[in-house]
């Protein structure tokens, strides 16, 4: 059995421990509000850019072109991968991990044997786990998007991204990420992000007849790589938000968990108490006695 001080450093440890986790969890729900206001104000935008692209195209009679409409066979494919920097996020990193890389096995498990699936990691956890399965990191600049997280840095990696592309670096671009639904649920998706499916960019719509300056081709052209670019964003807020509601979970359980020990620590602490003043009374009772008989 521990000794009374042993006991009363394990309580000083998990309430110190608990201190951390009470704040943790406080601080994840500051963040997690204001990444719930930033997906829910961007998720009717990104829907209504696309509206707008299909409703230009649908009444668009010529024919499309872009680069990033193009398709080729699949030789090399790039995954995008959203985790986090840090971990104490209960299960959110390994759930994402375990996702793409269960991807790479069975969907292009022949690209990957020949090293042509590389990873752009978006978060710390998901470069140095990829890294060590021995998988092409790129972009290692972007790693730390979640620390300045805005629109304008998300469009470099857009740019960065398009630009591979066009240049024919890979034949099809992935974003696999956390859909945030909320607080305890987040939903892993897959999503192709290049090439950009004709069908919805060219849709059987009769859309308003639009006066447009300059020309439907050049709103349409701007327009795709644009809308590409709020695609990636919206899926790095969902993901974002879904860390923050994985962390805020995770923590809260732990100050449970914490709770739940010090209860047991303080009824083990109070019976090695009850039974060292006992045995003090009994050896007192035991001198007495013999000093009696003496």
């Amino acid at each position: 059995m521990p000794s009374l001080k042993e006991i009363r450093n394990r309580i000083a440890t998990v309430n110190s421990t608990q201190q951390i986790t009470k704040a943790m969890k406080l601080v994840a729900a500051s963040k997690l509000r204001k990444a719930q206001e930033a997906i829910t104000q961007m998720r009717p935008y990104a829907n209504s850019l696309n509206k707008i692209l299909n409703n230009l195209s649908a009444n668009y009679s010529g024919e499309i072109e872009s680069p990033y409409l193009q398709e080729r066979p699949i030789e090399k494919v790039l995954l995008v991968i959203h985790t986090s920097d840090r971990g104490l996020c209960g299960s959110f990193n390994s759930n994402i991990q375990k996702f793409a890389y269960n991807i790479i096995q069975t969907e292009y498990a022949a690209q990957a044997a020949k090293g042509n699936v590389h990873c752009l990691c978006l978060g710390k956890k998901g470069r140095d786990f990829f890294a060590k399965k021995g998988f092409h990191i790129i972009g290692e600049e972007f790693t730390d998007i979640f620390t300045r997280l805005n629109f304008e840095n998300v469009k470099k990696i857009g740019d960065y991204i398009l630009k591979l592309y066009a240049e024919a670096k890979y034949d099809k671009v992935i974003l696999i990420y956390n859909e945030f639904k909320n607080v305890i649920t987040q939903i892993l998706r897959q999503e192709n992000f290049l090439p950009l499916e004709r069908s919805t960019v060219q849709v059987q719509n009769q859309g308003a007849d639009y006066i447009l300056e300059p020309s439907a081709e050049e709103i349409i052209q701007d327009l795709i790589p644009y809308s590409l670019k709020v695609k990636l964003y919206r899926a790095i807020l969902e993901s974002n938000a879904s860390e923050q509601g994985a962390r805020m979970s995770a923590m809260d359980k732990a100050t449970e968990n914490a709770s739940e020990l010090l209860k047991q620590l303080r009824l083990e602490y109070n019976r090695s108490r009850q039974a060292a003043i006992t045995k003090e009374i009994l050896e007192i009772v035991g001198g007495a006695e013999a000093l009696k008989e003496g």
